[in-house]
């Protein structure tokens, strides 16, 4: 089996579904050895803010020196992405070699995993083969039932912003979520929450009490915005001063605020972290396709954002830092989202829209998205192709102007490689 081979068999029809349930995944895992139990991991819950999150964790943690295993989920450009130990993706040979070990016991089960159950497991391995000193562990969806919660009780369990999204599986009200995502809060553990609503924090309160796990509230009340460019934030978080973030936007610094609470409940269980590894951590973090400044000439912007709080976010990014410019929005979005909603928080901010169709069988054709934005009273065009609409939205951009990538996580890579094709 080459890595080729290894995605195809992963990405097979036969492994497709989201089903509730631990059962497959703790068979799975026995039948390969366990490799979860060799493992120590920060568990990271939350509806928006989870990726970036959990990248400027493994960034601190691998400055102090730690070998870091990474496993975030989707994946923005290639599948090797959400396994990464110090930064590097996992190889072509090393996915190849431990999908070929994980295949047999996967077929051998009486129901088979889904298609994340058996990503995790192949992870799980990888992290331990590779002997991790630690491992970032981002949750697929919800908490409690997501395949990732087999592991024991980590060094420190993180919710992070919470929203209404995936309501059929998770729940209707942001309580009821909140509840589901902290079924990752084990027995005796170490917990970080971002802040929410007081019926939402009273819901953390509660399981922790019962849990008997010890919480920790992100610091909102001391985050101070010192300065902001398009390379990044000097900010203050209680009694860190000067803090230097390149990831952009408010909700930003509030992740951050989360992973300096998580810095300090690792201090407080015996990790050796210093105050110039967090400096550094945060200061070296990379995270693709989040305002993600892809080129200057014209400037050239990548946004994954989709849900409701993402493009609230991205709408403050705009007035924040693209003010005054001239911004063409290149967009393509699934069918079966809501983007009569999505598109009318930046109707107002935004020129133009260049309209493609993503490269995903759940696609909207990009001349019917043009005819919905037009109908709501933009300005907005059709190409029929991704690299026809990169070369299109940029000239309508021109040198001064920018182009704003945002709407389906399925067309930044298609979008990438037009750019980069130019």
């Amino acid at each position: 089996m080459n890595a080729t081979e290894a995605i195809e068999y992963i990405h097979s029809v036969c492994w497709k579904g989201s089903i509730p349930g631990l059962g497959r995944t703790r068979e799975l895992l026995r039948r390969i050895g366990n490799p979860e139990k060799k493992l120590k991991f920060v568990h990271i819950a939350g509806t928006n803010g989870k990726g970036s999150t959990a990248a400027m964790t493994a960034s601190i943690l691998r400055k102090a020196g730690y070998r870091t295993g990474l496993y975030t989920s989707p994946y923005i450009y290639r599948f090797h992405e959400r396994m990464q130990i110090d930064g590097e993706q996992i190889s072509d040979a090393d996915l190849a070699e431990i999908t070929e070990f994980v295949k047999p016991h996967a077929q051998a089960m009486a129901e088979s995993p889904t298609e994340f159950e058996l990503v995790s497991c192949i992870a799980f391995e990888y992290f331990a083969r590779k002997h991790c000193d630690i491992v970032v562990l981002e949750v697929g969806m919800g908490g409690a039932m997501d395949s990732t919660n087999v592991i024991d009780v980590p060094e420190v369990a993180v919710i992070t912003n919470i929203g209404l999204d995936h309501t059929e599986y998770l729940g209707d009200t942001v309580e009821k979520i909140a509840e589901t995502k902290a079924g990752i809060f084990k027995e005796g553990g170490s917990a970080v929450v971002y802040r929410g609503t007081a019926s939402v924090e009273a819901v953390y309160e509660t399981i922790c009490r019962e849990r008997n796990v010890s919480l920790r509230k992100a610091d909102f009340a001391g985050l101070r915005l010192k300065s902001r460019s398009l390379e990044g934030q000097v900010f203050d978080c209680g009694q860190r001063k000067d803090l230097f973030l390149p990831l952009l936007g408010d909700h930003q610094l509030h992740n951050a605020a989360v992973v300096l609470s998580v810095a300090d409940a690792l201090i407080e269980k015996g990790w050796n972290i210093t105050e110039e590894n967090i400096r550094q951590g945060l200061r070296d973090v990379s995270w693709p396709g989040r305002f993600d400044i892809m080129r200057h000439d014209p400037l050239f912007i990548i946004d994954g954002g989709h849900n409701p709080q993402c493009i609230d976010a991205l709408t403050k990014n705009i007035q924040d830092y693209l003010s005054g410019r001239r911004v063409i929005v290149l967009t393509g979005v699934l069918a079966d989202k809501d983007y009569g909603q999505m598109f009318q928080p930046v109707m107002k901010l935004v020129d133009r829209f260049v309209c493609i169709t993503p490269p995903n069988p759940r696609k909207l054709d990009a001349a019917e998205l043009a005819r919905h934005l037009q109908a709501a009273g933009a300005q907005a065009e059709a190409c029929d192709c991704v690299e026809t609409g990169v070369r299109r939205a940029m000239e309508l951009a021109g040198r001064d102007g920018v182009v704003l990538c945002f709407g389906s996580l399925y067309s930044i890579g298609s979008i990438r490689d037009a750019l980069d094709s130019l």
